[in-house]
């Protein structure tokens, strides 16, 4: 996002909280928020703790968005609403369903 000038950032972050609000409103913001840093902490199964892998700089992870909508074309909408209001591309995946729930 080092594309943003330091002036605009007031301006991404009202954005951003807009299409939260509106996701909230239409019921399928399940959580969200930003990343605090690219270093990522591994725990193996022994219980032993590492740092993890560092992202090259092309890849950095600023924040995360979870919703729950019926098909991929709507979670896509919904992506196309944050990278308009975040001024990035977005990525999307999907989560596999818990089958104890």
């Amino acid at each position: 996002m080092a594309h943003i000038p330091d002036d605009d950032w007031t301006a991404v972050a009202e954005a951003a909280h807009a299409v939260v609000r509106e996701a909230k409103a239409a019921g399928v913001w399940i959580h969200g928020g930003g990343v605090h840093q690219q270093r990522a902490s591994i725990v193996g199964t022994d219980g032993v703790v590492s740092d993890g892998p560092w992202p090259e700089v092309k890849a950095v992870v600023g924040g995360f968005s979870i919703i729950q909508v019926a098909t991929r074309e709507a979670a896509l909408d919904w992506a196309a609403k944050i990278a308009v209001a975040c001024r990035c591309a977005q990525e999307v995946r999907v989560l596999m369903d818990d089958p104890e729930v």
